[in-house]
């Protein structure tokens, strides 16, 4: 079941229920315990959903939904004396924006769960918007109604929390019946105090037939929405469909307008107008995320796994590169394997170039019949990402390109007729601000792209970006394959001091909104996108030889390297290029670790 739809039906009709409530206090047809009261009472007619699934609960289960029932019902309680106070257009959307926050609070305490990244942007856009009206509407609000506000946003928290809990031990039908029963007993107990009896029976007595008539019709209405809103939580995490209630906000905008002839202008209207167009753009993006999430991914799917090689990395780990690289070919055998052109060893001196080691991985792959993707250009793999020689980082900015230009030009002739080269990589990610020398300026790359169209048109072109702050559009549209990096245990430059490695909040679906976006963006849904980089590997805060075993290990487990795979396949991705395997190599040969070896073996050799 889609949730969010429930969810988005459920909001129309609460709002357009919310704004009748505030049309009927408002001509004091009811005070609002009187209407909290039958409110509550109406909850005996859940009874006629029973033959639609109910079972018994255990004595637990019962306990929590009577409980919820309970909070729900005094929730409205608070909520009704704040619209009898203020204007309806001001106090929902505020208890809009802290009733999903208590919500988020107590679901990571009771429930121990928390928010996806795509979803927290979005519940964040959405409370953002209720916050917006907050601001704008402060001025106008009494101490006593921001009270009775507060009161109802935590009371709904709580009940939507303990809601959940009771959909997670039981059928939907037997919880919502007793959390309406809840409802039920706590009006009940209202009636042993005097002075309320008194107040809900002579209020009834002296309310026109008509005014009953409109109550009990809006409370019908109400209780529809009201069905649907613990349909969704019982789909979906309760902070996400609280957060969803925004949407009423929209709904109040207008028909408090023309309903209840409320007027707005000046810092009120832009806030109000402003914090629509929060609550839109989370909806849109909860939707999208909603929509990426239920993307099926097929089972059977054909995934290529393989890898990239570095020569320098090898070396830096004091391994022997020469015989790393053949264990790779014979034991791991890569369907294809990204190489790197390093222009600071191959052109040490201003036109003297010696390409001895690109030709010897690039012969011992053709050996194998293993495809190539060449790297060339200024900013390539491996830290610190940009690798020119001394005597280029002495010339001027025009001069530096052309002795690139040279270098990729030199490149391109030596290996475009090589039978296995499969793809070009220029540069290596280009516009994300990562390594020595920044960015590359898109002129430059795409001067680069063009020379190596012109000398090599048979083999497309790769450009590249980060996978969780590279925006991909720039990239995207300029390659003929499109990669991305895909990291999630990393070391921040700025806060690692702070807190150390941290790992990116972000679940597999954000990978699969972003490419959907970027291809909407481009305008081409056909295009490759790949994983050119996955995380397999450690990411230390200092070199890896300088690192301890103990900390390796910790910081990227064998157990992490099997959840990477998981977490990659759900990304729905077609090919991957794991990062790392001079380092599973030497953990094998140096460090008696050979799990990771083994890992990646048998991954490959699978697949």
């Amino acid at each position: 079941m889609n949730w969010l739809l429930i969810a988005f039906i459920a909001q129309i009709v609460l709002g357009t229920s919310a704004v009748f409530d505030k049309l009927l206090l408002k001509r004091k047809f009811f005070d609002p315990l009187v209407y909290t009261f039958w409110l509550g009472l109406l909850g005996i007619f859940s009874l006629i959903i029973l033959p639609f699934g109910f079972s018994s609960l255990e004595i637990g289960t019962i306990i929590t939904a009577l409980f919820a029932g309970a909070l729900f019902v005094l929730a409205m309680l608070f909520l009704f004396y704040a619209l009898d106070y203020s204007e309806a257009s001001s106090t929902l959307p505020i208890i809009g924006g802290f009733s999903p926050v208590f919500t988020l609070i107590i679901s990571y305490f009771l429930l121990g769960s928390f928010l996806g990244f795509g979803e927290f942007v979005s519940f964040c856009f959405l409370v953002l918007g209720g916050i917006v009206l907050f601001l704008v509407e402060k001025k106008e609000l009494r101490t006593l109604s921001f009270v009775l506000i507060l009161g109802s946003s935590l009371f709904f928290g709580l009940s939507n929390v303990l809601s959940k809990i009771v959909f997670q031990a039981g059928p939907f039908v037997s919880g919502f019946i007793w959390i309406k029963i809840g409802g039920v007993i706590f009006v009940l107990l209202l009636l042993l105090r005097k002075s309320f009896r008194q107040r809900i029976f002579s209020s009834t007595r002296q309310t026109k037939t008509t005014h009953h008539f409109l109550y009990f019709t809006n409370r019908a209405y109400a209780g529809l929405g009201s069905i649907l809103v613990y349909f969704a939580i019982s789909l979906a995490h309760p902070a996400l469909v609280d957060a969803t209630q925004s949407l009423k906000y929209i709904i109040i905008f207008f028909f408090a307008w023309i309903l209840l002839k409320e007027r707005f202008k000046g810092k009120i209207l832009t806030g109000k107008i402003i914090a629509t167009f929060f609550i839109a753009l989370g909806i849109l993006w909860l939707a999208l995320v909603n929509y990426s999430q239920n993307i099926p991914l097929d089972p059977k799917q054909n995934i290529e796994w393989n890898l990239t090689f570095s020569t320098k990395f090898s070396r830096q780990l004091g391994l022997d590169w020469q015989k790393n690289f053949e264990a790779i070919l014979d034991e791991i055998k890569p369907s294809k394997i990204r190489l790197v052109a390093y222009w600071d060893e191959i052109e040490k001196e201003p036109g003297q170039f010696d390409f001895s080691e690109t030709d010897w991985l690039i012969q011992k792959t053709q050996e194998k019949n293993i495809p190539v993707i060449l790297t060339v250009g200024l900013k390539v793999p491996r830290w610190p990402e940009c690798h020119e020689p001394k005597w280029a980082k002495l010339q001027n900015s025009n001069d530096k390109l052309q002795s690139i230009l040279i270098f990729i030009e030199k490149a391109v002739e030596r290996y475009k007729n090589y039978p296995n080269l499969y793809a070009w990589q220029v540069e290596n990610e280009p516009f994300l601000f990562f390594g020595e020398c920044g960015t590359i300026d898109k002129k430059i790359l795409d001067e680069e792209i063009s020379l190596v169209k012109s000398l090599d048109p048979e083999h497309p072109i790769l450009i590249t970006d980060g996978g969780e702050a590279g925006l991909w559009y720039k990239a995207a549209r300029r390659g003929d394959i499109f990669g991305t990096t895909m990291y999630r245990n990393v070391y921040p430059r700025f806060i690692g001091p702070i807190f150390g490695n941290i790992e990116y909040p972000i679940s597999p679906a954000f990978f699969r909104i972003k490419e959907k976006i970027t291809r909407f963006l481009i305008n081409d849904y056909s295009k490759r996108f790949i994983v050119i980089e996955l995380q397999a590997e450690p990411w230390s805060h200092v070199e890896l030889v300088k690192t301890p075993i103990e900390e390796q290990i910790k910081l990227f487990s064998p157990e992490y390297f099997k959840d990477t795979i998981r977490y990659a396949k759900e990304t729905g991705f077609d090919e991957y290029y794991l990062w790392g395997a001079e380092w599973w190599y030497w953990m094998k040969e140096n460090q008696d670790h050979p799990e990771y070896w083994e890992e990646a073996r048998d991954l490959l050799l699978t697949h």
